[in-house]
C-alpha cells in the first residue's frame, strides 16, 4: 500500500507540472499603413519551418473571408506559403483561417497543447503578405521551440516588425 501511495503521489506531481512545462508561441505581425491611391488589405499567411524550408504547420491565414469562393481563388497569391502546403488545406480551416486584417500590430497566441507534437530544435517562423494591386513580402524569424526565448524580424514594405516569443 506504501509503495501504491507513492506512485500515485509521483504521478499526481507528474500531472500537476506537465502543464505548467508546455511552452506557448506568441507571433507578432506588423501590417504597416501605406499611403497608395488603392489600399487593400493584405493577404497574411503564418507558419512553421525546418531551416531546410520543409514547411511544420500553418498558424494563420488572413484574406476575404466575407466572399469565400472570390477570396479563396486569391490564395495562391501566398505564393510561397501556396507551394509550401497552402494549396493542399481546405479553407475556412477552423482556428487558422479569418479576416484580413488592418494596419497596426497584431498578435496570434499558440498554447503549446497545439503544438505538443512539434520536437525541440531550430524552426523558422515564416510570415508572407500579398497585396492586390501591391506587393509581396516574406519575412523569415529563425527561433528555437523547447525553452523560453525571442526573436524578431522586419520587413521592408508590406510587413513590418515580426517577432515570435516562446514562454513557459
Amino acid at each position: 500500500m506504501k509503495k501504491q501511495s507513492l506512485t500515485l503521489a509521483a504521478f499526481a506531481a507528474t500531472a500537476v507540472a506537465a502543464p505548467a512545462s508546455a511552452a506557448d508561441l506568441t507571433v507578432s505581425v506588423e501590417i504597416p499603413r501605406l499611403t497608395t491611391a488603392s489600399y487593400h488589405r493584405p493577404y497574411v499567411a503564418v507558419w512553421i519551418e525546418r531551416p531546410d524550408e520543409t514547411s511544420v504547420r500553418t498558424l494563420a491565414v488572413w484574406y476575404e473571408v466575407s466572399n469565400v469562393a472570390e477570396g479563396k481563388d486569391w490564395l495562391k497569391d501566398i505564393r510561397t506559403w501556396w507551394r509550401r502546403g497552402g494549396r493542399a488545406m481546405t479553407m475556412p480551416a477552423d482556428g487558422i483561417s479569418s479576416a484580413t486584417r488592418a494596419p497596426g500590430s497584431h498578435r496570434i497566441t499558440v498554447p503549446g497543447a497545439r503544438l505538443s507534437a512539434l520536437p525541440a530544435g531550430q524552426y523558422v517562423m515564416v510570415v508572407e503578405a500579398a497585396r492586390e494591386l501591391g506587393g509581396r513580402e516574406v519575412v523569415r524569424v529563425p527561433f528555437r521551440w523547447g525553452g523560453a526565448n525571442t526573436a524578431s524580424g522586419r520587413g521592408s514594405t508590406e510587413l513590418g516588425a515580426v517577432s515570435v516569443a516562446v514562454t513557459r
